[in-house]
């Protein structure tokens, strides 16, 4: 370690001996919750983590203590991020475990993440009513009043859903929802957000239910950020969903004060660059705060990428209010997926994943991003997408495709998949059937969306026969947090816990955080002192 330039001013140790003796780079500098100070003692560049530092002219401090070269402040954990985030959602640390669907965020990820201070949003997308509320039944008995949060995924094809949804949340009392992949603020995600508005004795506006919008355009992030739309809002009160008041009072306040920006990620995604999406939403949120002078700052989260401790350092270093992780979650042992699917993910790399067409908006060419090594599915549900393209009906199919769809896609006949599909959403939304039956390119929607739909649910069952059709939403943040834990305790899948991982990436972001900081002020800093390496859950316990 060496430096270049030095700064005004003196390092004073403390009274107890044991405060002079010198400490190495790296372990001041992981000891994120005391200071760093860099000093020139008895002739030699050197490291002390205790004692007091006095910065600038000081006449006070004469020619006490060492001259001090640079100087880094504490960083724990609860200085990242936006404080007003964690103290709105009852947290502890500003970190979100996104939710992935068909319950892959489980129950068990979302109570681990309650118990560390975090909040974790159940995968709610792609299960049925009944399921939702077995898995809200069991947090709010589990979490003891913790912070908790539901997935709402935006359902275009299935609207009746999406309404049947928000009204288990409303009656059961769930109050976050995490509002994913909307294009428009529907009637029920409004009626989520305004239910309840009212004034508290100091006449400040409460909200009791609470959105967090995950956008990846500023045209949808515009709309979280304004006002629930009027139209809706007038619809809503002449149905006699809301009352008076609620209507009035939504007029002052944005749909979601809190935004995940979401840049290249797995699942429903438009593959953006995190630094060009954050600060054009960083920007948007200036602007709608000038235009609406809410009482509350609007914030802003990213998520994306955020694999290792450099990319967590970076979105925090760029103003970040919280980060959002969803890939490196789901290879952990608390995820609701197979063992299968695991271990296919903890060995991805980052080029390892291609976009395919998704199940809830086929028709609309709608695209996520999965897993590409060690499954065909993103290969063969192009095929079907071309097919719903070029053809208006199954009749209209050349007899080699049918063939084809019956021994390599549904493993079943045409008819037989037909009933399979009928029965489910008879169950699910039955005026599906009646368009089908009227409408013969929406009946082959159907099949093929339930091809689609089900590989998902066969790779979180790990159905042996089906490896080749696994969709396993995945981003490339995957491969990177794989190439970070190689050869280290998170390298193995049975070691992989959600908040083991979460802890390494914000104590590792405080550390490249500080590092940077002794960069900046001249310090040339070994190699081997600027990379954080994940470590163990007792040593990040007494860290932090």
């Amino acid at each position: 370690m060496s430096h270049t330039t030095r700064i005004k001013g003196r390092w004073i140790a403390g009274a107890d001996s044991s405060e002079t003796r010198p400490v190495s780079l790296h372990q001041a500098i992981l000891d994120i919750k005391k200071p760093v100070a860099v000093i020139e003692h008895h002739g030699q560049t050197t490291v002390a983590s205790q004692g007091t530092a006095v910065i600038g002219e000081d006449s006070s401090a004469g020619s006490q203590g060492d001259p001090l070269i640079a100087y880094v402040p504490p960083l724990p954990l609860e200085n990242l991020g936006d404080p007003a985030f964690t103290r709105a959602h009852g947290l502890k640390y500003p970190y979100i475990m996104g939710a992935m669907a068909n319950g892959i965020t489980s129950a068990d990820m979302v109570e681990e993440a309650a118990r560390n201070g975090m909040v974790g949003f159940f995968g709610a997308g792609g299960l049925t009513t009944d399921k939702i509320e077995t898995a809200i039944d069991r947090i709010q008995k589990s979490v003891a009043g913790k912070p908790f949060g539901f997935n709402l995924i935006h359902s275009p094809n299935e609207p009746q859903h999406e309404k049947d949804v928000v009204s288990l949340y409303l009656k059961k009392g769930v109050r976050l929802v995490c509002a994913a992949a909307f294009m428009r603020l529907t009637e029920p995600l409004v009626l989520f957000r305004v239910k309840g508005i009212h004034k508290d004795g100091d006449g400040r506006i409460v909200c009791p239910n609470k959105v967090i919008g995950k956008v990846s355009r500023t045209e949808v992030a515009r709309r979280f950020f304004s006002p629930p739309p009027e139209k809706t809002v007038r619809d809503l009160l002449s149905k006699g969903l809301i009352t008076s008041e609620e209507a009035d009072l939504s007029r002052h306040i944005p749909m979601a004060e809190d935004l995940s920006a979401e840049a290249d990620s797995g699942g429903h995604t438009d593959n953006r660059p995190a630094l060009a999406l954050f600060p054009t939403m960083m920007a948007l949120r200036q602007e709608m705060m000038k235009t609406y002078g809410y009482s509350t700052a609007l914030r802003v989260g990213l998520g994306g990428g955020i694999a290792t401790p450099e990319s967590a350092a970076a979105a925090f270093s760029m103003g970040a209010a919280y980060l959002l992780t969803g890939s490196v979650n789901q290879a952990c042992v608390e995820a609701g997926t197979s063992p299968a699917v695991k271990k296919m993910l903890c060995e991805a790399e980052q080029a390892d994943v291609i976009m395919a067409p998704s199940a809830d908006m086929f028709e609309m060419g709608v695209k996520v991003q999965v897993l590409k090594r060690g499954t065909m599915f993103a290969l063969k549900a192009a095929r079907l997408y071309e097919y719903y393209r070029t053809y208006d009906s199954l009749d209209h199919m050349p007899p080699s495709l049918i063939t084809e769809l019956e021994k390599k896609y549904f493993h079943s006949t045409i008819d037989q998949e037909w009933a399979s599909t009928s029965s489910f959403f008879e169950k699910r939304d039955p005026r599906q059937n009646e368009r089908a039956a009227r409408d013969p390119k929406h009946k082959m929607a159907l099949l093929f969306r339930s091809y689609l739909g089900r590989a998902s649910m066969w790779a979180v069952t790990g159905e042996p026969s089906r490896v080749i059709d696994y969709q396993i939403w995945c981003g490339p943040a995957m491969g990177a947090f794989n190439e970070w834990a190689k050869n280290s305790c998170l390298e193995p899948p049975e070691n992989r816990h959600v908040a083991h991982i979460a802890l390494n990436l914000l104590v590792g972001a405080s550390y490249v955080m500080r590092a940077g900081s002794l960069r900046q002020q001249g310090v040339l800093i070994n190699d081997s002192d600027v990379c954080f390496n994940p470590i163990d859950m007792t040593t990040l316990r007494t860290l932090i």
